[in-house]
């Protein structure tokens, strides 16, 4: 089975995940379960309620039942694997999980979720504590919430909901980001992973510093670093915007963009530009065909913080794909 953990966690708040409901969250609350952050602890903290748990935490059951927390998708996809990691939760984890999955258009609430045909992705499995627990999925349909059932009760720090994007064409505007990982874009190869990966470029927002990027090692041959991203879409480029923010000592010299054609053909979209270091660039790309990957060539090494590429998707495409996992 493919390591889908090194496919995006479309429940992750980095893309906008939120939890809409959880029956209860007495020691620690269940937002904690989408944070993109690794989950920490500071032995012998506590409040009013006991030690701080960076994760949910539930009360001790003294009655027959389980406890669940409802999670939004930030991106919704296909999942293909969940992470219900439990971090630091040693003699006061679950024992057992299961998982649940709905696609609701809309915005519902936790009336309509709690009305709504769930479908099991994970039956009850055996937990570990403070290990992460990594369950496949293999159902293939496109969902928009998920449903973390714990058995009886206990803690967990974070679910990663792992899988891919598939949004919804009908809310995406003619011309969009088609690299960004939100709408489905990632990057599928590259030459160097030393300092960071590169499908950080394609998370949503600004970087908030050199960690949250794409850095490589320092090269000392002739050649230079690249990465290869795979589109949302098949589209027609019309600007990037190659930020290299929080790189200064460290941000690459020059960077080309070249395109993939669907039949294997390359097309010159950026020729070898100068960059500035700890600055937002915005060019204009050379008109061509449609593209179904981009390569960015920096040279010789360096960061970069962030990489957008804004063109005109298909949308017969993006249409076939959201069709082809309505259905089991």
């Amino acid at each position: 089975m493919e390591d889908f953990t090194a496919l995006p966690d479309l429940a992750s708040r980095a893309f906008g995940g939120g939890v809409v409901h959880a029956n209860d969250e007495f020691f620690a609350t269940a937002d904690h379960l989408v944070l993109p952050s690794a989950p920490g602890h500071a032995p012998k903290t506590f409040d009013h309620k006991g030690q701080v748990y960076d994760g949910w935490e539930t009360r001790r059951r003294r009655s027959p039942g389980h406890d669940f927390a409802i999670v939004r998708l930030g991106a919704p996809g296909v999942i293909h694997g969940v992470d219900v990691d439990t971090a630091f939760f040693t003699g006061n984890f679950p024992p057992y999980a299961s998982v649940e999955a709905v696609a609701l258009p809309g915005y519902p609430g936790p009336a309509e979720l709690a009305e709504a045909e769930w479908t099991e992705i994970l039956p009850r499995a055996e937990l570990k504590g403070d290990s992460r627990n990594l369950f496949g999925v293999t159902d293939g349909r496109r969902y928009t919430h998920v449903r973390l059932t714990i058995y009886p009760d206990g803690g967990v720090a974070r679910l990663r909901v792992h899988g891919e994007v598939v949004p919804d064409p009908a809310l995406l505007p003619k011309i969009f980001d088609v690299a960004a990982a939100e709408y489905g874009g990632r990057v599928v190869d590259c030459s160097n992973v030393f300092y960071g990966h590169p499908q950080r470029m394609l998370m949503p927002g600004l970087a908030q510093n050199m960690g949250d990027g794409w850095e490589t090692s320092r090269r000392r041959d002739d050649a230079n670093d690249w990465v290869l991203v795979q589109l949302a879409a098949p589209a027609r480029l019309r600007f990037a915007d190659l930020d290299t923010s929080h790189f200064k000592g460290n941000a690459p010299g020059w960077a080309t963009l070249t395109g993939l054609t669907a039949d294997g053909d390359q097309v010159e979209l950026l020729p070898r530009t100068a960059l500035r270091p700890d600055t937002p660039h915005r060019f204009p790309l050379v008109k061509g065909p449609a593209v179904t990957h981009a390569r960015l060539d920096i040279f010789p090494d360096g960061g970069m913080a962030r990489l957008r590429l804004h063109g005109r998707a298909d949308q017969d495409h993006l249409w076939a794909r959201m069709r082809s996992c309505l259905e089991p």
